[in-house]
């Protein structure tokens, strides 16, 4: 076996060589891969982790009358075991609200109280796209179907489901912040709406896309994964797109689905990238400071051969987990060590002094990269670079460094795609310099 894998990194070796191949390749890192059971070529629907060794998944049936299975594990995810089968029924989410009290949603809505040893039936013959779970006896659920579907809500567990509005397209997405205040959306993407009075009416927040995951840590801040990330301080009314890491050979830079710890940090999941002679491989975003600078990891370059990462959960920094609909991975050391900013150091050569290079191309659609000169250090000093996006009114939109860097000459990428045509500025800081530039985006 170690054989192979010499030959395979030589082999790799010589692509790098061969190539230029700038994509870095991880062979070592914090994490260790996991297996489902034998569940007959079913895939993952949902997954969640309710401490570091107690998870639930749920799998969608492969046929009309297929099984649907409710797995547990009780040792981090190294092994799982069905708990629960239904023969005819789809399952779309899993939740649980403590450590015995959980329910499982789709066109059949089942609750536990005693942690998955027994399942009830509270409701069949639905169709739950998507619920969220406040507490044992307020739920949500949308239906994304056309001409009986909508929003729904009970407030007794799910013995009676009351209708909160109906919509054209339906919502297939719901996130309720508390019992007043949540957000909706569509499957396209094509409308967010927000209700503040339990349901009762919902607000179309014009010009916003819809979301694939949201979470709020009060009632004004919250982030929001629709491929791009964005942040809200105002209750949603008004987001701000997060600038994602880019790197030669990324294939899909997203975020579809986020895990959040604490008021700062987020890990989310939905990008990968592509190797010469291996295919795909999954890559995890990270942010420390609430989404001012994301930073990603390639967990794995060989041994893995996990594609893309579709679900996340981290119970807190150490601990955590990705998972592919057929296996993920697992660390209790917060991850890799290695973390890529985006910015790529494109010359080895120190620089005499700063200098923020015009934008190329210019005019762009939609993407254009900014080179910049940082100058040796002052004092054994790293420079701390910012370097910012402007609209034309002088709002800032994007961040895309704010760190400290080595001397050197950087290139990074904006992607402008979820902007209007126009004009736009970008300006560096460092110390006492700063420098602004200005660039068109036509579409």
């Amino acid at each position: 076996m170690r054989t192979k894998l010499k030959i395979l990194f030589s082999l790799l070796v010589v692509l790098i060589i061969i190539l230029g191949f700038t994509v870095p390749v991880n062979l070592t890192g914090g994490w260790y891969q996991q297996f489902m059971p034998g569940i007959g070529g079913r895939q993952i629907a949902d997954i969640t982790f309710i401490d570091s060794l107690t998870g639930y998944a749920i799998t969608a049936r492969l046929t009309f009358t297929d099984t649907s299975f409710v797995l547990k594990t009780t040792n981090s995810g190294d092994n799982w075991f069905i708990i629960h089968s239904d023969s005819g029924f789809i399952y779309k989410r899993i939740q649980f609200v403590n450590q015995n009290t959980g329910y499982v949603g789709g066109t059949h809505f089942i609750k536990t109280t005693n942690a998955g040893l027994n399942w009830t039936t509270k409701s069949s013959y639905l169709f739950m796209e998507n619920m969220y779970v406040l507490n044992s006896d307020t739920i949500w659920y949308v239906d994304p179907e056309s001409s009986s579907g909508g929003v729904f809500r009970t407030n007794n567990g799910g013995a009676n489901w009351i209708p909160q509005g109906s919509f054209s397209p339906n919502p297939a997405r719901i996130y309720m912040y508390n019992r007043d205040t949540g957000f909706i959306s569509d499957n396209a993407g094509d409308y967010l709406r927000k209700t503040t009075n339990s349901g009762n009416s919902w607000t179309l927040i014009s010009g916003q896309p819809g979301f694939t995951d949201m979470y709020f840590i009060n009632s004004l801040t919250g982030w929001r994964a629709y491929g791009s990330m964005r942040k809200t301080t105002d209750g949603g009314l008004n987001w701000i797109n997060q600038t994602l890491p880019t790197s030669t050979y990324m294939v899909n830079n997203q975020i579809l689905k986020f895990s959040n710890i604490g008021n700062d940090t987020i890990w989310g999941v939905g990008g990968d990238v592509f190797y010469p002679g291996l295919g795909s491989r999954g890559i995890l975003y990270r942010t420390t400071n609430g989404g001012t600078n994301w930073l990603f990891q390639i967990p794995d370059s060989i041994n893995f051969t996990i594609n893309r990462y579709f679900f996340v959960k981290f119970i807190n920094n150490k601990t955590g987990w990705a998972y592919h609909p057929l296996s993920g991975i697992h660390t209790t050391s917060g991850g890799d060590p290695i973390w890529y900013t985006g910015k790529e150091q494109i010359n080895s050569s120190i620089p005499n002094q700063y200098k923020l290079y015009q934008n190329f191309p210019n005019p762009f659609n939609p993407t254009t990269k900014i080179k910049f000169d940082v100058p040796t250090e002052v004092k054994g000093q790293k420079s701390e670079v910012r370097l910012v996006i402007y609209d034309i009114l002088g709002k800032e939109i994007a961040v895309l460094v704010n760190e400290l860097s080595n001397p050197g000459t950087y290139e990074i990428e904006w992607n402008a795609a979820n902007y209007p045509s126009g004009i736009y500025y970008y300006k560096i800081t460092a110390g006492d310099y700063s420098e602004t530039k200005k660039m068109i985006l036509i579409k």
